[in-house]
């Protein structure tokens, strides 16, 4: 079986990957992994945020990624490297000629900072758009992890789903939307029981309406296949598709590609010319 790109991968130069005493070499670990497992292409779109008002409580951020928060509960990211991000890329592409490796960035909350992420965003291959975080009163922001503990969790699902339309709208930098599902990731299931999307059907519909008519694709995140997103996306006019597994470690790249592949298909997605081009209907 022939695979797609993986278009949302992560290596030693996202911070939250990068904060693990493991990562170093992890790139270089990424692309023996890929070679192996015969995947033709990958980007490696590492995280560009730039939040300055980034809250979370004890224990949100994870074992490693815990030493970024100051001692008021405020998230303190490095600055992204993007010298040492393309050297990098450029030893790799030495090592694995067979490989097409290209260069990315996941970038966070795209319509708050398209101005100060310029010289970055021009200097990379593919720009992926994440929402990662909403408003909290007073002018902080927190990822739903978060806010799940200070709001019901149906306004949290809302909130996020009528912010990606004002992110379309307020940016220009972004080709792919990824994980539509974030917000769900975090979903309160032993409280609420299993999250269902039928509830939220219309915020989904019409956020992703918003994404088809800027022309952008939508990423298919392998972390969790769920059908209903391929289908609503054909149905409110989406054309156009990614994938992606939002690897942090070699071992999950290309993570479901086969059965992603195939649930794509079924809808009416076919590949373009090259791996990394964008899957359309």
């Amino acid at each position: 079986m022939t695979l797609p790109a993986d278009a949302h991968v992560h290596s030693e130069w996202s911070w939250d990957s990068g904060s693990d005493p493991a990562s170093p070499g992890r790139m270089a670990r990424a692309c023996e992994r890929a070679v192996r497992i015969g995947l033709p292409a990958i980007v490696f779109t590492e995280h560009l945020d730039l939040e300055t008002a980034w809250r979370v409580d004890e224990g949100d951020m994870g074992e490693h990624a815990g030493s970024l928060v100051d001692d008021a509960g405020y998230v303190r990211l490095p600055p992204f490297d993007l010298d040492g991000y393309l050297e990098a890329i450029e030893r790799c592409r030495a090592a694995h000629p067979e490989l097409r490796i290209l260069t990315g960035l996941e970038f966070g909350q795209p319509h708050l900072w398209d101005e100060v992420a310029a010289p970055i965003v021009r200097a990379v291959d593919r720009v992926n758009g994440s929402l990662h975080m909403l408003p909290l009163p007073g002018g902080d922001r927190s990822e739903p992890v978060t806010l799940y503990r200070y709001s019901a969790a149906d306004d949290v699902m809302w909130a996020y789903l009528e912010e990606i339309p004002r992110m379309v709208a307020g940016s220009d930098t972004f080709e792919v939307f990824t994980h539509i599902d974030y917000a769900v990731r975090a979903w309160p299931t032993a409280e609420l029981g299993p999250f269902d999307p039928r509830r939220f059907e219309e915020g989904f519909r019409s956020a992703m309406r918003a994404i088809a008519a800027s022309g952008r694709a939508l990423e298919m995140n392998t972390r969790r296949l769920w059908s209903w997103i391929p289908q609503w996306w054909s149905e409110e006019g989406g054309r156009a598709v990614t994938f992606g597994s939002d690897a942090h470690v070699p071992e999950a790249i290309a993570a479901n590609f086969p059965e992603a592949k195939a649930m794509l298909e079924s809808f009416g997605f076919r590949e373009g010319s090259r791996p990394e081009d964008f899957w359309t209907r």
